[in-house]
């Protein structure tokens, strides 16, 4: 038996039992994956998938214990690879991100330019994506590092802590009613057109389940994944704007040249938490540990070590 033959099948269940699609993947041709597959559940003794003709149509029972001592076989592998470059590489390489936009566009940039300024060898690649593919690219190993609000913490094979916590604000033009208001209320809010972000994007959840709590049922006018996208739209008048305080500074900071005003409704949705994630009993290089502490400074390496091995809960951070 050998790697290839294992990347084979892990591949081969990653692609939902197409072969020709875990060939692509693989680049590498149909007939070889089919072949090197067949040849393993040979020396095994075992099946490792059931077929209906020549087509995959299950993993069986063995093939699940057999799939579990796979992975585990493919991880230490790649730690392997880590490790050799921690070591003979002088803390360069390649650093690979998976977060959503919000947080590559506000959150990450600074982050990023500390590290390379600590680490000038290290290259940086920034996957974007919905947080249950910035998961998936955390499980598959096309990243060493995830940051998300939502969605990582629901998964067993990563480990994941609080990296800061972070409030919804309502964005509007200068002279909307409910600017000048003292005190806005959730009912309030339900009365006007709203524009915010995709159900599955930066804290939305939240915000449903807040008017789901008090039985009012607001309108949606835009929903987007972009915070740019949504001041845009208030700016047209549209409606108004729920977005993540991280996402407005610049318009803080302007003030009313702007032309548009923020006001933090953290009483009305609640607190999120931005999450930090790493495939569980991955190897570690020295620059993801600082990543980590760069993004939080409660994210030590003894923290995130701990964290690795299961020795540290939220409630200790």
């Amino acid at each position: 038996m050998n790697l290839h033959q294992f990347r084979f099948v892990q591949e081969a269940v990653r692609r939902n039992l197409n072969l020709t699609e875990a060939a692509k993947a693989l680049h590498t041709s149909q007939p070889g994956v089919s072949k090197a597959i067949i040849e393993l559940e040979d020396e095994l003794g075992i099946e490792i998938f059931s077929r209906h003709g020549k087509r995959l149509k299950r993993v069986t029972e063995p093939g699940q214990h057999v799939l579990k001592s796979i992975d585990l076989i493919l991880r230490e592998v790649g730690n392997l690879k880590r490790i050799g470059d921690q070591y003979s590489k002088e803390d360069s390489g390649t650093l690979s991100i998976a977060t959503t936009h919000t947080q590559a566009r506000y959150v990450l940039p600074e982050k990023v330019a500390s590290l390379r300024s600590a680490f000038p060898k290290v290259n940086i690649s920034l996957h974007q994506g919905a947080p249950d593919q910035v998961a998936r690219m955390l499980i598959d190993e096309v990243a060493e590092i995830g940051i998300a609000t939502e969605s990582l913490a629901a998964y067993p094979e990563l480990v994941t802590l609080p990296c800061y916590q972070w409030q919804h604000v309502l964005v509007m033009p200068i002279d909307h009613p409910l600017a000048h208001k003292v005190k806005i209320t959730l009912e309030d809010v339900a009365k006007e057109p709203l524009i915010t972000y995709h159900p599955s994007f930066t804290g939305r959840a939240k915000i449903d389940q807040a008017f789901a709590a008090q039985k009012l049922n607001p309108r949606i006018a835009l929903e987007a994944i972009d915070s740019d996208v949504i001041t845009t739209y208030v700016r047209l008048g549209l409606g108004i704007g729920i977005a993540a305080e991280m996402a407005v500074r610049d318009i803080v900071e302007l003030g009313a040249k702007s032309g548009l005003v923020v006001r933090p409704v953290g009483q009305l949705f609640g607190q999120n938490t931005t999450r930090v994630a790493f495939k569980r009993s991955a190897y570690l290089r020295n620059f993801v540990y600082t990543f980590a502490e760069l993004l939080s400074s409660r994210l030590t390496r003894d923290v995130v070590d701990r964290a690795m091995t299961g020795h540290v809960n939220d409630t200790d951070l």
